[in-house]
């Protein structure tokens, strides 16, 4: 038994938010209080650190759900199935349908359930349910997905990861700029083909940093909004990932038995263009290697962070050759890695 991802599509939104669009932002520190220095230079500071130069916000008729039926279009149309023998519909994401200009998410039926009304998938043993696993949410969505296929309980599986955080940011928070939507899907089969997943692992630090990534109130302090917003303490995170991230990828390539002179490419979560390259640096440096060039493809650059859709997104445009200087070929070994709100860390290794 191989199983393997046999079908991928991804959905990136038609409306580009630059760099240029926060410079006339008011930007406020987390007490309220003005930042001492001109937008121009935040957003200057700020692509120096993520790499990020524009990201993808949905149009405003379009929510969560509506995305993640699109990639799931076309992932269905790229394996070539019969929707009706999806097993299961696993739809990773964080904060669920959240309607332009509302102040509440809207989770019941479950996005599952809406993307499968939205396929017209009449077959009642389809079971669609929702994963709230924090960014690594499709990563850990296609490990629930191997197990199901393994324990012989599934033979098809559609794993989606879709967000669409631009309606959950505050304005006033410079980390806002970081956070873009999306949907990336994957259907994953019991196929006789070569390949596969070849080892997985996950973990789950809650005792000190469960909060690191959080649901907050805005930094204008003179404001009468009381929705609350995505937030986070950047710095605890960044150190978070440095000291954790390389350790539970080392962990999981020794498990699956495979040599890492043999990782062709290294998709990661695409949260800091300068934060995944130092845990892939530090990575390879537990084996006292250099990490080689072009080992890590970035999207983040004109993308952004959406989150759960990231690595389906990235995997996605780079199979269907719309990465420049990537491409990942038949017999490769990837490596898929998250880390993100809980906080969670997974990978996994997986033979193309």
């Amino acid at each position: 038994m191989n199983i393997k991802i046999t079908g991928t599509g991804s959905y990136i939104p038609s409306k580009i938010a630059t760099n240029e669009n926060f410079h006339n932002h008011e930007f406020l520190n987390t007490d309220g209080s003005s930042i001492k220095a001109p937008n121009e230079v935040i957003v200057k500071k700020f692509k120096a650190i993520t790499g990020i130069d524009e990201r993808r916000y949905a149009k405003h008729h379009l929510n969560t759900s509506d995305l993640a039926s699109f990639a799931a279009e076309k992932a269905i149309e790229s394996a070539n199935i019969n929707r009706e023998d999806l097993d299961y519909i696993i739809v990773a994401h964080n904060y669920g349908d959240v309607r332009h200009d509302s102040i509440q998410s809207d989770t019941v039926p479950s996005i599952a359930s809406r993307v499968k009304h939205l396929l017209q998938i009449k077959n009642p043993k389809c079971v669609a349910y929702d994963l709230l696993f924090g960014c690594p949410g499709w990563v850990q969505g296609v490990i629930q997905a191997h197990a199901f296929i393994k324990a012989g309980i599934a033979n098809k599986c559609l794993v989606i990861g879709a967000e669409t955080l631009s309606r959950i940011l505050d304005p006033h928070d410079r980390d806002s700029m970081i956070y873009s939507d999306g949907a990336g899907a994957v259907v994953i089969e019991n196929t006789n083909n070569e390949g596969g997943i070849i080892a997985f692992d996950s973990a789950t630090f809650s005792l000190d940093e469960a909060h690191y990534i959080y649901f907050g109130e805005t930094n204008n302090q003179n404001t009468t909004d009381n929705r609350r917003y995505i937030k986070m303490y950047g710095r605890k995170i960044y150190e978070f990932a440095l000291t954790n991230v390389p350790v539970a990828m080392k962990s999981c390539l020794d498990k699956s038995g495979v040599d890492i002179t043999q990782v062709k490419k290294i998709l990661i979560h695409q949260a800091n263009e300068k934060m995944d390259e130092a845990i892939v640096k530090r990575f390879y440096e537990l084996y006292n290697m250099e990490m080689p060039e072009g080992i890590m493809p970035m999207s983040i650059g004109k993308l952004g962070n959406s989150s759960v859709a990231t690595v389906p997104t990235l995997y996605d445009i780079i199979l269907k050759g719309n990465l420049e200087n990537q491409e990942i070929n038949e017999g490769d070994i990837i490596l898929f890695a998250s880390v993100g709100a809980g906080m969670n860390i997974n990978a996994i290794v997986y033979k193309q």
